[in-house]
Order: C-alpha cells, then structure tokens, then sequence
C-alpha cells in the first residue's frame, strides 16, 4: 500500500465512503459536467460552483487527514505560480494576473479535497459511481434526441449560462453529423462528450472487473452512436498511459520488461485503432479540417500552439502571466491573422475563446522558464501525495487537455488529482495481492508434496502429523497454486 493511501486508511479507518462523502462526490461530479459559475464580484467568478462548494465541504470533512508533506507540495505550487505572476512583464495588468492566481490556487485546493476524499472509498463504490454517471449522460442523451427532452433542456440551459456561452451551431452539427448533437443541460456538446471521457477513463483505471477493457470499448461503441463528437477519440487515447505506466509495471512501482513491451505493442495497436476509427466516423470533420473550414480544432490546437510559440520567442522568461490574455490580445491576432489557417471570416469577440487548449495556455501564461519550473513543482507534488507514476497523471492532463481550455479551472486541476488518486487506488490493489502472496506459509517437507512423485514415499515415511495439522499442508498448498503470478493474470479480479 502506497504512502498516501496507508496514512489515510490507518487505525482502522473506513475504506468506503459514507453517505454524505458519496452525496458531495455526486455533486462534485456533477458541478465539472455543468461547468455553472456564479459570479461572487465584478471580477472574480465563482468557477464551477457547485464543484467549489462541495470541495470546501469535503476539505473540511478531511481535515484531520491532511498530511504535512501534501500541504508543502501544494504551497510550493501555489509559490511558483505567484513567482510567474511576479516575474512577469507590465505590472499594469497585475491585477488580472492576481485575479487568476486566485482561481488557480482555488482549483487546486478543492481538486486536493477530491483526491482526499477518494482515497477513502472503496474501488467498486467509486468506480460505481462513475458508471453510473456514464449510463445517465447515455440516457439523456436519447431522451433528448428521441423523447422530447430537448425545449426542456435548452430551457434549463438559458437559466444557467449567459447567453455567449449558449451553442449555436446546431445547422453545422446537422451538416457533419446528420442531426444536432445532444447537449443535456450543458453550454455545449464538447461539455457532454468531455465529461463521458474523463468518467470512463477514470471507470476503467479504478474498476476491479476482469472484463473492464471490453465494457470501456462498449462504451465507446454506445457513444459513438448517441453522442458523436471528436472528442471521443481521446477514450482510445487514454487507454496508453493506463496500460503503460500501470499495468506495466510490478508491485512497489518497479518496472516490468516484459510487461512494458507488451503494454506498449497493446497500446500502440490501440493508438492506431483510435486513428482509423476517427478517420471513419469523423469523415467530415476531418474534410472540413484538411480544407481550413474547421474554426473549433484551429482555436483548439492549431492556433494556441501558434501563440504558445510567439510567447516563446517574445516572452520566453514568464510569458503572459496568468489569465494574460489582455496583454498578449495584439500578438494573438497578428499570428492568427497570418496563420494559412485561419480565415478571415471567423469573428473573434473575445481572446480567451480562440485559446482553449489548457496544455498550450501553461506555456502562453507561463513562458518557457516558467513553465518548466511549475511542471517540477507540479511534479513534486504528486510525488509527495504518493502517486506510483508522475508520467501517468501527466499523459492523463495532456490528452485531455486537447478538448479543454481553462487553464485555472477547477476541471483542469481535477483532471489531474482524479487521476493521481485513481493510479493509487489501482496500484494499491496490485502491491495488496502481492503482499498476500508473501504472507502465505509453506511447509516445505510437505506442501504440495503431490506434485512431486519422488517426495510421496519420503512423505509417506514420515510420521502422520496430527488431526489438528492435517489440513495445513493442503491449504499451504492451495494457497500456493492460487496465488501465483500466472492464476492471477488468468482469474483476473471478480466484482
């Protein structure tokens, strides 16, 4: 059992969650779908509100369970980025700057009180839950798409989001995907089909099912079908790290050789599938790409690389700084302006809309130096909360950074912490099997003395042991069949 994890579930604590910890990952769960926001001052949005509460009630819930090293690693992080923030150029937008510091230590600490309170519970309870969530995003979706749950949720939807934020290409849904794509109370589809690939790539890690690889590729298959959307092709993705960096190595975190290279094949067979499979679903979009008319993927990808590396040249120290949109607007424009792939008929309101992949926001806030001194302290911190594989939780952060802008939002930060916990919570029950295999005791004069038929005559000569040690070298030996490597691998883990 890792660091994190024993420190928190020791003295007997309770390894499943209680009912109000459930309640409160239900509603955290849920604020990261809606993406709600309340706006506290002029300035300063309450992200993700509902999130936010329940994370501050969580936070409190765990008090008593905050490790001193965790609260060191989330300092050191929280200094670095105020670091940034100092270090970068124009103090006239300082205040911006702080303004986005602020959220950015917010996000982590209720993104810390889920990592907490996951640690808690029970595998097959967490994964349950996220199950759950899967099946009901399926569902809503249908009924929006055939039971005439659509005017009810676009309804719901004017109450929660503002009207810029409200998704208004349904005739460009109709145009590549044959029929409007479901939005079951979020601002957008991207919202649906983000939050159905973040929960079923989380469900995989965590779930003890010795069948969980197919059902992923099922849920794949019912979302393709449902909800279509490019994002999808990312739940392909995020079986590489998965496979790799936890399935491929032993118990205590050491690295298997065999295992890796068979991790790997798995994985690069996978990556290649996910390739196919969007080149055939997404023939379209993929059409509108190749021919520059894809306006979301160049604000997704194409152009906040293109920034990223116009900050590179011109801000290399610290960049804009958080939330430094404002400061960089001019640089924005010019570089999209004489990008070939852009075009000029786009409208752009506002900057942070055309700047929504969070992996190239950290390095257009941060800047190169920056932005490789808060990945170390990022980086440490995981290390300090006991995560088996940094490089896991940072393949995790990449991948789904591709469909995701807000780099000081609470989905941001979550995405990471959800996924430190669930590597934990997943190679914590690998080192458990393994520690229950060195603790079986062999008799070496008599376990599993049949499956050697020279031993049975010295056996045999032997004195009988007594009635009350007569079963024990038939169970020694039970035990020692049963827990094997090799019965592992073929029983795999039952629900």
């Amino acid at each position: 059992m890792t660091t994190a994890r024993a420190s928190l579930t020791a003295a007997g604590a309770p390894r499943r969650l209680d009912f109000i910890d459930t309640v409160l990952v239900v509603v955290f769960l849920l604020g990261l779908y809606l993406g709600v926001s309340l706006a506290i001052s002029d300035k300063v949005p309450l992200t993700y509100a509902p999130s936010g509460f329940a994370g501050l009630i969580m936070l409190w819930r765990r008090r008593d369970q905050i490790v001193p090293k965790h609260l060191a690693g989330l300092l050191l992080v929280v200094t670095v980025y105020l670091c940034s923030v100092l270090a970068a150029s124009d103090y006239s937008f300082l205040g911006k700057r702080f303004t986005g510091l602020l959220q950015l230590t917010y996000s982590l600490v209720i993104a810390y009180a889920m990592f907490l309170t996951l640690l808690q519970g029970d595998r097959r309870q967490i994964s349950r839950i996220l199950l759950i969530f899967c099946f009901a995003i399926i569902i809503g979706c249908l009924l929006e798409q055939y039971a005439g749950l659509r005017p009810v949720s676009d309804a719901v939807r004017e109450r929660l989001y503002q009207m810029d934020q409200i998704y208004d290409a349904d005739l460009r849904d109709q145009v590549l995907y044959g029929r409007i794509r479901p939005k079951l109370f979020t601002s957008e589809p991207s919202a649906v089909t983000f939050a159905y690939t973040h929960f079923s790539a989380v469900w995989l890690v965590i779930s003890p099912w010795r069948h969980k690889l197919l059902a992923y590729f099922g849920l794949i298959a019912m979302a393709l079908v449902v909800l279509p959307g490019p994002t999808l092709v990312l739940m392909v993705f995020l079986t590489a790290p998965y496979l790799v960096f936890l399935v491929g190595t032993r118990p205590g975190g050491r690295t298997s050789i065999s295992r890796t290279v068979g991790t790997l094949a798995f994985a690069t067979v996978l990556v290649a599938a996910a390739v196919v499979f969007g080149s055939i679903f997404f023939a379209e979009r993929l059409n509108e790409l190749a021919t520059g008319r894809d306006a979301s993927f160049f604000y997704r990808f194409t152009g906040p690389m293109l920034v990223a590396f116009d900050v590179f040249r011109n801000y290399p120290w610290a960049g804009a700084g958080l939330t430094g949109e404002p400061f960089i607007a001019n640089n924005v424009m010019n570089v999209y302006m004489n990008s070939p792939s852009f075009q000029a008929a786009w409208r752009i309101t506002r900057i942070a809309d055309v700047l929504t992949n969070y992996v190239w926001l950290h390095w257009i806030y941060l800047g190169l130096v920056w932005g490789v001194l808060s990945l170390v302290a990022v980086s440490v911190w995981l290390r300090l909360l006991g995560v088996p594989s940094v490089l896991y939780c940072w393949a995790v952060w990449i991948t789904l950074g591709q469909a995701s802008g807000a780099y000081v939002g609470p989905k941001t930060w979550t995405v990471m912490l959800i996924a430190a916990a669930a590597s934990i919570l997943a190679v914590d029950a690998l080192e458990q099997r393994h520690a229950t295999r060195q603790a079986t005791i062999f008799r070496p004069g008599l376990a599993c003395a049949s499956r050697d038929p020279r031993r049975r005559s010295s056996v045999k000569k032997e004195s009988a042991p007594s009635s009350s040690e007569s079963g024990a070298p038939v169970r020694d030996c039970f035990l020692s069949i049963h827990s094997s490597p090799i019965a592992d691998a073929a029983m795999g883990e039952k629900v």
